[in-house]
């Protein structure tokens, strides 16, 4: 069976949320009080997802904190699984 592709959170921040509401990392960082070096960081996949970010970006995007933590949790055991 192939193995599927690792996609850290970032990615999916940057392409299914920011993309398609047309929304910067600036503004992200602006509407959220999240430091823009820290959402570049994630965007890049240089950095994990916190709670702290999780529960920021849920109110924001009107999704669950879970939703994020999920996402870092399962990339993160994708990375360390042989």
């Amino acid at each position: 069976m192939a193995k599927m592709t690792n996609i850290h959170p970032g990615e999916i921040l940057s392409l299914g949320f920011l993309k398609p509401m047309r929304l910067t990392a600036y503004r992200l960082a602006k509407e959220t009080g999240i430091p823009q070096t820290r959402i570049g960081e994630i965007i890049r996949g240089d950095r994990r997802i916190s709670v702290a970010t999780a529960l920021r970006f849920a109110r924001f995007f009107g999704n669950s904190p879970e939703f994020w933590i999920n996402l870092q949790a399962n990339h993160d055991l994708a990375r360390e699984r042989p």
